[in-house]
């Protein structure tokens, strides 16, 4: 009973894949492989006419465009150091703390930082702008 049962299941597997092959072989005749790859060649084309249309949607018009991004890097950079000028220059407001001395094997914990000032934030923000 088991043998029969087996043949059965094996009768019907390859009744199924002579279905499946004569199905697929009836799809490839339908398609041709000329049309095939002058359907890929309109879909590449029209791909390749999206991104020239979206980049020039994203190039920067009028006064954006006047924009040169190395004359800003440098004009940051001078900024940035004219600020950190001004703090070097500026007197101490506290007196300078006394060296920790900790024992062999532990390291002393570091203080937590300020919270940064609204300029430090406004900067921050047109550096994060300038990145993209």
């Amino acid at each position: 009973m088991i043998m029969l049962e087996g043949a059965k299941a094996t009768t019907e597997t390859v009744d199924a894949l002579r279905t499946g092959a004569a199905t697929m072989k009836a799809m490839q005749k339908a398609t041709n492989i000329d049309d095939v790859d002058k359907t890929m060649d309109e879909i590449n084309e029209q791909t390749e006419n999206m991104k020239m249309i979206q980049e020039a949607l994203s190039a920067p018009i009028g006064a954006a465009a006047d924009f040169d991004e190395d004359e800003l890097e440098a004009e940051l950079e001078e900024l940035e150091s004219a600020e950190l000028e001004e703090q070097l220059l500026q007197p101490a407001t506290t007196a300078p703390a006394a060296a920790v001395h900790a024992p062999p094997g532990r390291q002393p914990t570091r203080p937590v930082p300020a919270k940064p000032t609204p300029e430090e934030d406004e900067l921050a923000a047109l550096q994060a702008e300038m990145a993209l």
